[in-house]
């Protein structure tokens, strides 16, 4: 079976504004031109996947059902704008639970890679924290920066270099597109 290109996509501070713990749909705020970025990859075949970090899961912060209720209003919001997601993962424990699938563990990835057929090595990484930087080294495809959420202050701690830093998605979207070409 021939497998397909990802992007994997953080959600807080890449696809919606970063506020800290999000708890609750009415909260979700998305990044301007944000869905016109998705739909722009839902064009070009790519798999898009949600891959989040929710420790607030663990620390008692929101359910799972707040979770999930947030993950249905984004996807609601995309679908009225003509995107879509073809997955969203996310890693509800504490970070001192030494879990494989928190970032920048792969167990999200491998699980999309296994659920959507996807060939990780061409796939891309796209987030405003050095953890996504540093997940797509681990699978060995392509980290972007983006520079909205923590990218600005995040951009300083990167210990391996991005394969591009890009200022939003939009920006990442079109640099995407232009190297698989």
């Amino acid at each position: 079976m021939h497998k397909k290109v990802a992007v994997f996509l953080d959600r807080d501070g890449t696809i919606n504004e970063d506020t800290g713990y999000l708890d609750s749909q009415e909260k979700l705020v998305i990044i301007a031109g944000v869905s016109s970025a998705i739909k722009r990859l839902n064009s070009k075949g790519f798999k898009v996947v949600v891959i989040t970090n929710q420790s607030g899961v663990a620390r008692g912060y929101f359910s799972r059902d707040a979770l999930d209720a947030i993950n249905k209003r984004l996807e609601d919001i995309l679908k009225k704008d003509d995107a879509h997601l073809d997955g969203i993962y996310y890693c509800p424990h504490h970070p001192d639970d030494n879990c494989e699938c928190r970032k920048p563990k792969t167990g999200m990835l491998e699980k999309a890679k296994k659920d959507l057929h996807i060939n990780l090595e061409q796939s891309y990484v796209v987030g405003d924290k050095v953890s996504d930087v540093e997940i797509a080294r681990k699978i060995g495809g392509k980290g972007i920066l983006v520079l909205t959420g923590m990218g600005k202050d995040e951009e300083k701690r990167l210990i391996h270099k991005p394969s591009y830093i890009a200022n939003n998605l939009k920006d990442a979207v079109e640099w995407i597109i232009k190297d698989r070409q």
